[in-house]
């Protein structure tokens, strides 16, 4: 360590490196990954080897009407009956919400077809198994039994999946051999799944093989009143920027940062930041007075004596500008001075009731008796300002 450093210091870089290190484990333990080792993904963006752009723009000049789809499930429309969802090997996790959008989906007659094993996380079913990498090799599993899913495609290539064995029932093995399954279909409310254990038949090298074409269009179905929405959100295409930006490690990296920067600040920001003298206030001000006096007021509760001292002032000069006793009843005083000085008998009456009573008594607040003060002060600015001419006059 520095020598210039004291022990606070070197104890703030010291817990700012264990909190760096402990966030920067967080986010490798926390960060989703891939099985299978798959360095790409069948997007229908990419034209790599193991992108999907040749399937998509096939689909397109074939008549379908195809689109890709960069909103969350959530925003699948209510008319899912003809709709076609392809989850093409998707990468990033969902949510509770668009696992329970997919199966409303389902539910109202719409049609998935799911590629790989990550997609086990969207789909009902429960059914797991292993997807190996494309750049693996590939596997030709010929159709188990006839059907429209099978139709023209006797023979299909694809990465093998291993472990693949879904429950007898209403879950359809299409294509498989004796060690595993390699596409099953199966229904889901009005709605149906085809779901292909790799998402190699359709890539841009692997659709050109025998079969991957048919299974393709099998699995999709007539064109006629279709409409195909090619999943990239969940690639990581969103709508707006910041929905993007929210989903990778960046925003892992600016907090990392932002703490780093903190400390940084705060270890040196006290040392070598700019050196100003505090204000001084001389002892001969007249608001030290008036400070320390409210000071005692507060400390001491003597709310009462600040209401005594300010309602003997008013009447004091009150009576001494009308020319009255000093015993005079505090409804005479009001009546009389309000008649005199034009001022609101009610009101005037009222601080004069409420200071007399509080002056008598302890049990007085804080909050009324800072109140009464201030009416009875009111009216004695008042006064002040009525008896300045009279005084400039006498002296004139």
């Amino acid at each position: 360590m520095p020598a210039s450093l004291d022990r606070t210091d070197r104890s703030i870089l010291i817990g700012a490196g264990i909190l760096v290190l402990v966030l920067a484990f967080a986010t490798a333990l926390l960060k989703p990954a891939r099985r299978g080792g798959r360095t790409g993904f069948p997007s229908s963006y990419s034209t790599s080897w193991d992108g999907a752009k040749a399937a998509y723009l096939l689909l397109s000049e074939l008549g379908y009407d195809v689109k890709r789809w960069d909103n969350a499930p959530t925003e699948l429309e209510d008319g899912a009956k003809g709709q076609i969802l392809i989850l093409a090997s998707p990468l990033q996790p969902p949510t509770p919400e668009d696992v329970a959008a997919l199966y409303r989906f389902l539910e109202r007659g719409g049609r998935i077809v799911a590629t790989g094993d990550d997609v086990a996380e969207f789909l009902p079913g429960n059914m797991k198994f292993f997807e190996h990498d494309d750049a693996e090799g590939e596997t030709k599993f010929p159709a188990l039994l006839p059907s429209p899913l099978t139709a023209g495609a006797p023979e299909i290539s694809m990465a093998a999946p291993t472990g693949w064995h879904p429950p007898k029932g209403d879950r359809i093995a299409a294509y498989g051999n004796k060690d595993t399954a390699a596409v099953v279909t199966y229904g889901v409310g009005k709605g149906t799944i085809v779901w292909w254990g790799s998402p190699s038949p359709l890539t841009n090298r692997g659709i050109r093989k025998p079969g991957n074409l048919a299974l393709l269009l099998n699995s999709i179905g007539a064109s006629k009143g279709k409409q195909i929405l090619w999943d990239e959100y969940f690639h990581g295409a969103r709508g707006d920027f910041w929905a993007y930006f929210s989903k990778t490690p960046l925003p892992w990296v600016f907090a990392q940062m932002g703490f780093l920067m903190l400390f940084v600040l705060a270890t040196y920001s006290r040392r070598y930041g700019t050196i100003r003298m505090p204000g001084k206030v001389s002892r001969l001000s007249p608001l030290e007075f008036v400070d320390t006096l409210g000071d005692l007021y507060t400390a001491g509760h003597a709310g009462p004596t600040a209401v005594r001292v300010a309602y003997q002032r008013l009447r004091f000069q009150l009576t001494r500008q009308l020319g009255l006793t000093s015993n005079i009843t505090v409804a005479e005083l009001a009546r009389l001075g309000s008649r005199t000085l034009g001022w609101e008998e009610q009101s005037l009456l009222g601080t004069l009731v409420r200071a007399d009573r509080s002056s008598r008594t302890l049990d007085v607040s804080d909050a009324e008796a800072l109140e009464i003060v201030r009416d009875i002060h009111e009216y004695t600015a008042r006064l002040d300002t009525r008896s300045a001419p009279d005084k400039k006059r006498r002296s004139e």
